[in-house]
């Protein structure tokens, strides 16, 4: 298998929003951490930006964590779909920890 790398997703994965309040979720803010230390290179993402990823990501205390901040992308080209790629997984906030 490659190189691990992990794209981490910000609303509803890192945090969820209450009006103007952002509230972590622990569990998958210490799955990161637990990555990092397995040694998997790890990019926060939002659809909100890649300076909100990195904002939300301060605030938590876990930006040194992340190789760099992306946008979400809105068009992917690629010769296949994510779903036949090999090694991709993709796990939902409730199943870390």
């Amino acid at each position: 298998m490659p190189n691990k790398i992990t794209y981490v997703d910000v609303d509803d994965t890192l945090i969820r929003t209450a009006g103007t309040k952002r509230i972590p979720i622990p569990n998958v803010v210490q799955y990161v951490r637990e990555q990092v230390e397995a040694g998997v290179s790890l990019y926060c993402w939002s659809s909100g930006g890649a300076e909100y990823a990195k904002e939300v990501a301060e605030e938590l205390g876990i930006a040194q964590l992340f190789v760099t901040f992306l946008p979400k992308p809105s068009v992917m080209i690629d010769d296949q779909r994510p779903d036949e790629w090999r090694y991709l997984r993709v796990v939902h906030p409730n199943e870390v920890g």
